[in-house]
């Protein structure tokens, strides 16, 4: 992947939801100005949730999430409605597309969007065909309290307004957070540690590797980096130490053993756990590890769905980690990808990944239900430091 490349989870994801055939295929083909999505008059012609990357002027990048009709019916339409519902998860402005006067439906997504705290907009779509759209507008924003955005999808007509508003409901923040400005000021000499193996062979840097030394290429640091096996003689070749040492959380003790007493230490992890999620709920989390039984049963999150790997970090490492130090007995179930149990209440802890490729509203929603079901929550790089003994050494 290129440095100027923007990964799919760092885009604001902007979900459009409606009724089969009210357009919200269309309505994305003319936001983005290309055929992005199938259309067609037959309703429920979009089934599973689709995501489309774009570049939007005034926004950046986006993901849009083309979901099905939330009225679809019978058993294939219901699954398919819980995908849509599942879309909820990762949607950071939802657009509700409107085109007639039974809104009963769209009554309870609003009611939705609002106890997510997921931003919205309302579209009147299909205005070149309703008889009276300026009636409809007035009873969707007496029934939704929001005012809505009459738009044709089909002929353009006020697409450029649905963008304007999308723009204003952006958080004022958007687009700010940084992976490392809250440790590092321009000048700072900064060393990453970064091990080359199976997960990240020859030819290769793993995706928070290559997002973090961008973080720190902007914030116009000195940025070093080498191997575990060259760490010693990395330092010894600097002028001075480094002001913040970044590693995979795998080597944390043998990089904290050898690092200048001066020099801050975290890992790719930990920086993500912050980035994406909220890392004071992974560190409290990681305390439960400490009251582990052998009767204890623990669940390791992935985000990505890959074969597994000889000594992949969170199907075997962590696992035989945490075995050594409770026993052998503990029960460890994995899942990767969007599988995450609806029902977490079976668990003393969950573990997760540093979840590069996932969006934050996506992440803080697993660490919200994980909350609710009163399980702790932590993370790969939180969890190693603890085990190690040096979780209160390191900088997050």
């Amino acid at each position: 992947m290129s440095l100027n490349q923007t990964p799919r989870s760092d885009r604001l994801h902007i979900g459009i939801y409606g009724k089969r055939n009210s357009g919200k295929s269309s309505l994305v083909n003319a936001l983005t100005g290309q055929q992005v999505a199938l259309t067609s008059p037959v309703a429920g012609t979009t089934a599973d949730p689709v995501y489309k990357a774009m570049e939007i002027h005034g926004i950046g990048p986006v993901v849009f999430i083309d979901t099905a009709g939330f009225d679809d019916e019978g058993e294939l339409g219901r699954l398919r409605v819980e995908k849509t519902r599942a879309a909820l998860q990762k949607t950071d402005i939802a657009l509700l597309v409107c085109a007639d006067g039974e809104l009963t439906g769209e009554k309870a997504w609003v009611d939705s969007f609002r106890a997510a705290h997921i931003p919205f907009l309302t579209i009147v779509n299909k205005t070149d065909a309703l008889h009276d759209a300026p009636a409809l507008c007035r009873q969707v924003e007496k029934t939704l309290g929001a005012t809505p955005i009459a738009v044709s999808a089909r002929t353009g007509d006020n697409v450029r307004a649905v963008i304007d508003a999308l723009i204003r409901a952006l958080p004022e923040d958007y687009g700010a957070a940084s992976i490392t400005g809250h440790l590092v000021h321009e000048g700072d000499l900064v060393l990453l540690v970064m091990p080359q193996g199976i997960q990240a062979p020859k030819g290769r840097l793993i995706l928070p590797q290559v997002q973090t030394i961008r973080d720190l290429l902007d914030a116009k640091c000195l940025v070093m980096s080498c191997t575990t096996d060259k760490l010693e003689e990395t330092l010894a070749a600097l002028a001075r130490p480094p002001k913040l040492i970044i590693t995979d959380s795998q080597v944390f003790a043998r990089v904290y053993e050898k690092k200048p007493p001066e020099s801050l230490l975290t890992s790719f992890s930990v920086l993500f756990a912050r980035h994406k999620g909220d890392i004071e709920a992974f560190v409290q989390g990681a305390a439960a590890i400490d009251a582990l039984t052998p009767a204890s049963r623990v669940l390791i999150a992935e985000a990505c769905t890959h074969a597994p790997l000889t000594e992949d970090i969170g199907r075997e490492k962590i696992p035989r980690m945490l075995r050594k130090r409770v026993s052998p007995e503990l029960k460890i179930d994995v899942v990767s990808g969007n599988d995450f149990p609806a029902d977490l209440t079976p668990y003393s802890l969950i573990i997760h990944c540093g979840a590069c490729m996932f969006n934050r509203r996506y992440v803080l929603s697993r660490i919200a239900a994980a909350q609710a079901a009163g399980v702790p929550i932590t993370n790969y790089g939180v969890t190693i430091a603890k085990v190690t003994g040096i979780l209160d050494r390191i900088v997050w």
